[in-house]
């Protein structure tokens, strides 16, 4: 039998017996060496707002030069035992699905089948005039054709450090070149939810969805700071169904919690998804 801490005890039998949703934010991920944003000992990060992107053409570019030398970073990042944990978990028929708020697809990388992606992915691209929509990638190549140099220069001055919105932090950014859609000429942004900005409704109830599905409602690396999460806490709790939190610091949702674990979220999702499998 394997021998679990007493909050991992707790946390086991909350959700023994009982199908699991999962909410995931962003310390699911700093074991894939993704930082989050307001984990003990991050550094202050300020998250672009939409207004910014749309209103400011200094800002989007900025961002787009920035973007252009982290995104990849994401796009290499690998699932860590946490999102492996759930992916077990949910094969062991105990996880209903995932909702999560990271935009770095760990979780569809590890193999979870159920993700609702409720902020987008660092994977696509949209005009925000005709709705058209490109990989990353794809953006990628015409960036680099329009600034050959750039790489070079970045990698030959600064460190690379890298945002959760896969934001790199470069100094200079003032000859960077932004392309727009090549179809109608229009804005192209990153179909990423931004701070200020709405997510769709049909995604909202995707994620209810699961929530509504699941006998409890699983926590994981999120401070619950803003609705778009703190949301379906509330349902769980309209519900009458229990939420178990797993966080490093405060988050929005101790207080409704009926089992919070501070601790990290690769460690302890193992733990948990270890004594399930002994269970069995």
């Amino acid at each position: 039998m394997i021998d679990l801490s007493p909050s991992l005890h707790d946390l086991h039998a909350l959700l023994e017996g009982r199908r699991v949703a999962v909410l995931t934010g962003a310390g699911v991920s700093t074991d894939s060496g993704i930082p989050d944003y307001r984990g003990p000992g991050s550094p202050p990060r300020n998250p672009m707002t939409l207004q910014q992107f749309v209103g400011d053409p200094v800002f989007r570019q900025r961002y787009w030069a920035r973007n252009h030398v982290g995104w990849k970073h994401m796009d290499a990042a690998r699932p860590n035992a946490g999102h492996r944990a759930l992916v077990a978990l949910e094969r062991a028929g105990k996880v209903v699905g995932v909702i999560t708020q990271n935009v770095d697809l760990l979780h569809t990388k590890a193999g979870s089948r159920r993700v609702v992606d409720l902020h987008g992915t660092y994977a696509q691209v949209r005009c925000l005039v005709c709705d058209h929509r490109i990989s990353r990638f794809t953006l990628h190549e015409r960036l680099t054709a329009a600034n050959p140099d750039f790489h070079r220069r970045v990698h030959e001055t600064t460190g690379l450090e890298v945002a959760p919105d896969a934001d790199a932090v470069v100094a200079d950014t003032t000859d960077f070149v932004v392309v727009d859609c090549e179809g109608c000429g229009g804005m192209l942004k990153p179909d990423i939810v931004y701070f200020g900005e709405i997510v769709p409704r049909p995604r909202v109830e995707q994620a209810f969805g699961l929530v509504d599905e699941a006998d409890a409602l699983l926590v994981a690396g999120s401070s619950l700071a803003v609705q778009s999460g703190l949301r379906f806490v509330r349902r769980a709790v309209q519900r009458g169904i229990p939420v178990a939190v797993v966080n490093r610091g405060p988050t929005r949702g101790d207080a409704r919690a009926a089992v919070k674990i501070e601790a990290g979220t690769s460690e302890t999702l193992s733990a948990l998804a270890e004594a399930v499998a002994a269970r069995s």
